[in-house]
């Protein structure tokens, strides 16, 4: 009978002991942490607890996750490929992280995908919004002998569902609307993206997205963010970018030629297109917020653009 007893009572400890641990892990903040695939084609994003509640404690936190290979070994943590962090700091929305000379033997495609899961995972972090990595206090440079300078979470791009060859940097020549919405702004950007992704198809995601943070006072969006983009295409010079209805609802303040023309004076900017052709679910039969027709086939229109004093 007493052993009876004991054994019940045993159970019960363990019982309440885990349930406390249970607790303890509910009451920690979780953050996304992003690694390589095994595969090196893409990242991937794992939820982790963390303990620290300010920025340079999970700085630290996050550098020690980045290091750590699963069990399993199906994912392979960025700081695990020979190189070292030789320091780390915050300025305020900018994390510097210095590493050791050994980065730069990674293959091209390898330092991107590194690059891009410490971009990623470290503007995570609340406030941060940029990331600089130096090499023994050098700038970092990219495979094309570039300066690579600041980071953001918006310069990487995933093309969801599929894997990838490489990453490539594209520089794009985006248009996006002034403050009151009648006039185009031209925004150069650089965006580091999958080699499976159409040049065309990124410059309609890059619109969708919108400015980047840092414009955010000078450009701003022109397109429906929630529209899909059922395909993009080329064929002659006119690029056939097909949407779903969402295109149609204008959620900016913006007039209906800055939305359109957006689009085509972005996509007539690469050297292989033309004109534009914009469907809705394949119909060119379609009015635009009842004054543009879809069966036009769009050419590039610079008489919107700001005017510079």
């Amino acid at each position: 009978m007493k052993n009876r007893i004991l054994s019940v009572l045993i159970i019960l400890c363990l019982l309440l002991s885990g349930c406390g641990q249970v607790t303890q892990d509910e009451d920690k903040d979780s953050m996304k942490v992003y690694f390589l695939n095994n595969t090196e084609t893409g990242v991937e994003m794992h939820d982790f607890a963390v303990n620290s509640t300010d920025a340079e404690g999970q700085l630290e936190e996050l550098l020690e996750l980045l290091k750590q290979n699963p069990d399993k070994m199906d994912y392979k943590a960025p700081l695990s490929y020979g190189f070292e962090i030789k320091s780390s700091s915050i300025e305020g929305d900018k994390v510097y992280l210095d590493v050791s000379e050994d980065y730069r033997s990674m293959p091209p495609t390898r330092e991107i995908l590194v690059r891009a899961a410490l971009v990623r995972t470290l503007t995570g972090i609340e406030g941060i919004r940029y990331l600089s990595i130096t090499v023994e206090g050098q700038q970092l440079q990219d495979s094309l002998g570039n300066l690579v300078g600041l980071m953001s979470a918006d310069q990487f791009i995933d093309n969801a569902g599929t894997e990838i060859n490489a990453y490539e940097k594209a520089r794009l020549k985006l248009y996006f609307a002034s403050q009151d919405g009648t006039t185009l702004v031209p925004v150069n950007r650089t965006v580091a993206y999958n080699t499976n992704i159409s040049l065309e198809k990124l410059v309609v995601e890059q619109l969708l997205a919108g400015p980047s943070a840092d414009i955010a006072e000078e450009a701003f969006p022109t397109i429906n963010p929630t529209t899909k983009i059922i395909s993009v295409s080329v064929k002659d010079g006119i690029c056939y970018v097909n949407f779903d209805e969402g295109f149609l609802t204008q959620t900016y303040n913006v007039s209906s030629d800055v939305a359109i023309y957006s689009l085509v004076n972005s996509l007539v900017e690469l050297p292989n297109v033309n004109k534009v052709q914009i469907t809705i679910n394949g119909q060119t039969d379609v009015m635009y917020r009842e004054s543009i027709s879809l069966l036009t086939v769009f050419e590039r229109n610079l008489n919107l653009l700001t005017k510079t004093e």
